[in-house]
């Protein structure tokens, strides 16, 4: 049984002020940055080339995975069409920083490759953009300690539940089946890697949590989640 009395989990509902950067903020005439394109399961980066450059996903999926040295991979985020991703730190051409990791292509994608150079000085020359730039990290920083604070949980179904209402917050679509439905875009492979925990005993949670009626999936169909019923199971509070 989880511990009760722990606060919901905070999302950026409420910063309807600031809007994130994504690739509509910076021209697509590759005036800053060049369009390249990527096969599905090749890399847009691995771990030893230079992080000189941020991207932005014009189409397609990619998934930011690191490996320890027995070859298993783990999933530390997903990238959707639109976003920003690649900015490791903003002093790596003078650095040197590799990568650390693989930009894994997960469906055929397309992306506009900008020299860190030339996106701050279009930043620098843009305050709609840098505002938008600010406002996407500062997002990303919370979402980063959020995932550090799922680690912090022993009990399998309250990491379990904690991923899935962080992926349901920041990735969530409501089903057209039931309003109190949210259809997850990701596998118990995916929850296992978020989770930092083995794919049994992921299948055996998620068992634990349909049986509560509070997940719910089968073969061939998305994986769904009663969002608030699960908020109050988790935490013991009530959003009513």
């Amino acid at each position: 049984m989880p511990q009760k009395n722990i606060p919901p989990l905070p999302d950026h509902q409420d910063c309807e002020i600031l809007t994130r950067l994504t690739a509509d903020n910076v021209p697509r005439d590759e005036s800053i940055g060049r369009t390249r394109r990527h096969r599905k399961g090749g890399n847009v980066w691995k771990p030893d080339d230079r992080s000189g450059s941020i991207f932005f996903l014009q189409s397609g999926q990619i998934a930011i995975v690191s490996s320890d040295r027995d070859g298993r991979e783990f999933v530390f985020g997903v990238v959707e069409a639109g976003e920003p991703f690649g900015e490791l730190c903003f002093c790596a051409p003078k650095k040197h920083f590799s990568r650390g990791n693989y930009a894994r292509v997960t469906l055929e994608s397309e992306t506009l490759e900008i020299k860190l150079a030339d996106f701050m000085k279009y930043l620098q020359a843009d305050a709609v953009a840098l505002q938008s730039f600010t406002f996407t990290f500062c997002c990303r920083l919370s979402d980063c300690m959020r995932r550090v604070e799922f680690l912090a949980y022993r009990g399998a179904e309250e990491r379990i539940g904690r991923v899935l209402l962080h992926v349901a917050a920041a990735r969530g679509k409501p089903s057209e089946n039931s309003k109190n439905q949210i259809v997850l875009p990701v596998s118990h492979d995916d929850l296992a890697q978020m989770a930092a925990m083995s794919r049994p005993h992921v299948t055996v949670t998620m068992g634990k949590l349909r049986r509560r009626g509070l997940v719910n999936y089968e073969r061939n169909k998305p994986l769904t989640v009663d969002i608030e019923a699960l908020s109050i199971y988790l935490t013991g509070i009530s959003s009513s």
